[in-house]
């Protein structure tokens, strides 16, 4: 397995250490089920803390695995997204105390990976965030949508995933995005005493009022975003004026045309 898994007294602390920029990719998905297999089997009663490595919680989906997916049909988007959808919905889910360790800039899946933990704790300084699908051609999935309203609420979800916009550690505290900002050598440190603060006795007293807490959303996105997602999603990553988009963003970002 690649990423660690480390325990401090009750709390698991996982580090995502997929690549350097924890780039959300297949290898990604596959080591995020690793690691919550291996918390269900050997840490059940664990709360759970979700780091990353050096400045970079996660750079989102890793874009030239993904631009050349959407180059592709429909079917495959398809049959990637649901693999990709359980990940996030995994994390959501969780039946015990998830704090995510923000150790630095989040974007895009990077920053929606943090938002379905249960809590937040994030570096004071130099970090930056935002939600760039729609800009850059991608449109963003709709159970991540009401995933974000749940843990965001409506104005704060619109406002960031509307239009891209990239935001401050500070903007992202005053928002409600983040719950604390400290120190980056003590985010880890805070975010494992935020994962205590349940009794070990108490802890399925927290999975039943998670779950009725989240009820509303898991139901919204049984009924409302998946159907909306098998309907729409995949032809709207593919069609010509997103993949006209894909490919302008990639030369601002290479520098060079795509070969997709």
């Amino acid at each position: 397995m690649s990423w660690n898994i480390e325990r401090r007294g009750r709390v698991a602390v996982v580090t995502m250490n997929t690549n350097p920029v924890n780039a959300q990719n297949r290898e990604f998905f596959g080591h995020l089920h690793e690691a919550f297999d291996a918390l269900e089997r050997d840490h059940p009663d664990s709360p759970v803390v979700l780091t990353g490595t050096g400045a970079r919680f996660s750079a989102g989906l890793d874009l030239d695995e993904h631009f050349r997916l959407f180059a592709g049909d429909t079917d495959a988007v398809a049959s990637w997204f649901k693999d990709y959808r359980e990940t996030n919905m995994r994390l959501f889910t969780y039946p015990r105390p998830t704090v995510a360790a923000v150790n630095g800039h989040a974007f895009a899946g990077g920053l929606i990976t943090a938002s379905v933990c249960d809590r937040r704790v994030c570096v004071d300084d130099g970090a930056k965030f935002g939600i760039n699908e729609v800009p850059i051609g991608i449109p963003m999935p709709a159970v991540y949508l009401r995933m974000l309203q749940y843990a965001w609420g409506d104005a704060v979800a619109s406002r960031v995933c509307l239009q891209g916009q990239i935001f401050s550690t500070t903007d992202v505290y005053e928002m409600g995005i983040m719950h604390e900002l400290v120190s980056a050598d003590e985010v880890v440190n805070r975010a494992v005493e935020i994962a205590e603060m349940t009794p070990e006795d108490c802890l399925d007293n927290y999975t039943y009022t998670k779950r009725a807490l989240q009820a509303p959303a898991l139901q919204d996105i049984a009924t409302l975003s998946d159907p909306q997602d098998e309907q729409g999603l995949a032809a709207g990553m593919t069609s010509e004026s997103s993949r006209q988009a894909h490919r302008r963003y990639w030369k601002q970002l290479k520098g060079t045309d795509a070969t997709w």
